[in-house]
Order: C-alpha cells, then sequence, then structure tokens
C-alpha cells in the first residue's frame, strides 16, 4: 500500500526526520490559511500517488495566501498522470543548497534490508550511474549500526554537524521501515538546508500482507480514474505512464506484448487484458479506455483462440467508423479466421501484421514520429 506524500512525511516527524512546515488541505480556503500561517513563500503540491507532479502542474509556489488559493483552484479537481487531485499539501519553501538521495528497501536477493543512497538526489534513482550509488544491507540479528551510517554519510559528502545529523535520521529511518512493515521508505531529494538535512518529499510503501498489524494504517485508494473505470466495466486494466496503448487477449499475451515494446525502445502506457470472446462493445470499452490517456499509438495484440479475429475485426472497423481514432493504430492478428481478419482491416485501410515483432516494431516508429 502506497501512501500519499503528506502521510509519508508525518511518519518522518514521528520518528525524527526534519519536515517542511505545512499541512495537508482540501479547498482553496484551507490553503490560503495555511500560507497565511506559514507567512513566507509556500509550495502547493498535489497529492497523487505519482511522480512528475511539476510536469504535469501539479506544483506550483505562491508568495502569498491570495496567490496560495488561487494555485489551490487551478490544482485542485485537476488530473495528474491519470489521477484525479482530491488534497494537496501547502508547505514552505525551504532553501536548497544540495539535494541527496536517501532509500531503505528490501533486498530479496539477500533476504534483508538495504539502505540505498546516492549523492545525487532530485532524479530518478535509475538514471543514476550505478558507480555513484551505495547500498548497504542491514543484517537483521544486528541491526542499524553507527558505522553502517557514518559510512552513508561519508558516501553522501556529509562532515561535522551534518553527518552526525545524517546519522541519527538514518536511525529514525530504520526504526520506522521495521515498525510499520515497510517495502520502501524513500527521501528524494533530502535537502541540505543550511545546517539541517530536510526530507522535501516521501515515498512510502505498506506491505499489503503485514496491513493486519498496522491497525492505524490509513487505507488509500491507489487506483486511477481510468483504472476504476476498467474495474467497474470488468476489464484488467493497470495504467504504466509510457505513449504506446496495449490491448491483448491475456495476462500471459499483453505481459509479452509490453516486453516486446519495451525491446524495441517503446514505452507501454498500460496494461489490458481484454480476455476472450471479444465483441464489439467489449473492444469499444477498450479502445475509450485505450484513448483516455492520450497515447501516441496504439496496439492491438490478438491471438485467435476462443476469440475468432474476423469478430475482433469488424468490431474494430465498427468502432472506428462511430468514432474518430486521433491516433496511428497498428494491429496483430494470428489464429481463428485470421486471414478473413486481415482482409477486412486492409479494405479499411487498417495496416495489420501476423508476427508480432514486426507489429512492435512498428508502432514504435510511429510512436516516435
Amino acid at each position: 500500500m502506497k501512501l500519499f506524500e503528506y502521510m509519508g512525511k508525518e511518519l518522518f516527524a514521528e520518528y525524527g526526520v526534519t519536515v517542511p512546515k505545512g499541512r495537508v488541505v482540501t479547498s482553496p480556503e484551507e490553503a490560503a490559511k495555511v500560507a497565511q500561517e506559514i507567512g513566507s513563500t509556500v509550495v502547493v503540491k498535489s497529492q497523487v500517488l505519482s511522480g512528475k507532479r511539476g510536469k504535469g502542474g501539479g506544483i506550483k509556489f505562491a508568495d502569498n495566501a491570495e496567490e496560495a488559493s488561487a494555485a489551490a483552484k487551478e490544482i485542485l479537481g485537476m488530473t495528474v498522470q491519470g489521477y484525479k487531485v482530491d488534497a494537496l499539501l501547502v508547505e514552505e519553501k525551504i532553501q536548497i543548497d544540495k539535494e541527496l538521495y536517501l532509500s531503505i528497501t528490501v533486498d530479496t536477493a539477500a533476504k534483508m534490508p538495504v539502505i540505498i543512497a546516492s549523492a545525487d538526489g532530485g532524479m530518478e534513482i535509475e538514471d543514476v550511474a550505478e558507480e555513484k550509488i551505495m547500498k548497504k544491507h542491514i543484517d537483521p540479528l544486528v541491526g542499524f549500526s553507527p558505522y553502517l551510517g557514518r559510512e552513508t554519510a561519508r558516501r553522501l559528502g556529509l562532515t561535522g554537524a551534518l553527518a552526525k545529523e545524517a546519522n541519527k535520521l538514518m536511525a529514525g529511518l530504520v526504526k520506522m521501515f521495521h515498525e510499520k512493515d515497510a517495502e520502501l521508505v524513500e527521501i528524494n531529494p533530502l535537502v541540505i538546508s543550511g545546517e539541517r538535512l530536510i526530507a522535501a518529499d516521501s515515498k512510502v510503501t505498506i506491505d499489503d500482507d503485514a496491513l493486519f498489524r498496522q491497525k492505524e494504517a490509513p487505507v488509500v485508494e491507489e487506483r486511477t480514474e481510468t483504472e476504476k473505470k476498467a474495474h467497474e466495466l470488468g476489464l484488467a486494466f493497470v495504467e504504466l505512464g509510457g505513449d504506446i496503448a496495449i490491448m491483448a487477449n491475456g495476462a500471459g499475451m499483453a505481459m509479452g506484448t509490453l516486453d516486446t515494446i519495451s525491446y524495441y525502445g517503446g514505452s507501454p502506457a498500460n496494461f489490458l487484458d481484454a480476455g476472450g470472446g471479444t465483441g464489439m462493445e467489449e473492444t469499444a470499452q477498450a479502445l475509450e479506455l485505450l484513448l483516455a490517456n492520450k497515447p501516441k499509438a496504439v496496439f492491438i495484440n490478438i491471438f485467435g483462440g476462443i476469440t475468432r479475429c474476423d469478430d475482433v475485426a469488424n468490431a474494430f472497423i465498427q468502432v472506428k467508423k462511430s468514432r474518430e481514432i486521433p491516433v496511428p493504430v497498428v494491429i496483430r492478428m494470428v489464429g481463428t479466421n485470421e486471414e478473413e481478419a486481415l482482409k477486412i482491416l486492409s479494405e479499411n485501410g487498417v495496416e495489420a501484421y501476423k508476427v508480432m515483432h514486426e507489429a512492435a516494431q512498428k508502432v514504435v516508429e510511429l510512436a516516435k514520429a
């Protein structure tokens, strides 16, 4: 279970980690009141279970209460990375001297927690060069020891009072990690601000299987608006954040399609298993979901077993005639009545393939173009 940023920061404060002054709000009036209480420039941040909020317009700065209210009006109700914004975190804008990265997660291979730290914070850890990342395991029989804190502080380039504060901060995070049954505790960025270390952001994930022990854990709805709609329609759908929308029939087929798109340099926008027996209504519903987040291309990958390829082809053509599809569509079909299906699609100007890797390469090419 993922926690919202403000929830993670509340836990951080409970375990001795310094966080910016602020409070969660749900209206422009509350945003103005918190900004007035803080009395300096504030950051108004959308509270959604997604990264890249700034790029999506979900983070704004305000110099006074009026600007904070205006920012809140603009952000509340908008959709950021597929999530509707229902709450905001209004907090003080902090001075940033340097950004660091710090997290604790589970190394499943080693079967123990691991501290991950880097002097390059403020960006995705996957983009940081391996040699710039420190990884140190925490032996569950020994626990967190001062030498581990000192080594981590050294790798982060911290000395003196900041190194001591980092040691204390890490001890608190490790304690929180264990007591809250966390799978991930991440601060990115961990900010050096004068003589303080401040958690400017939080990402906390609690182990679902341990929720029976976490009686006070909040109930958090993790599905996006599109995922909620798919659930209501009985479709298996997960948003992934890429730009190539994918529809396949069967979970294994869908997973294989995601891997193939990624292999050829594309970025899948979603996982969608349309299941067997896909007809016109199901095809129309699936396409509505695929187009909801404005992808650059659509890839439909069908293996005809229970599902007849010509049925899917006819359904797609009827949907295409009834509504505008503003992006290129590539279809791959093989199996029951594949020849009839390919003929139907070809006669209606739709590009179709039998071989999966050829279709995948084509849709990646179209998305990049």
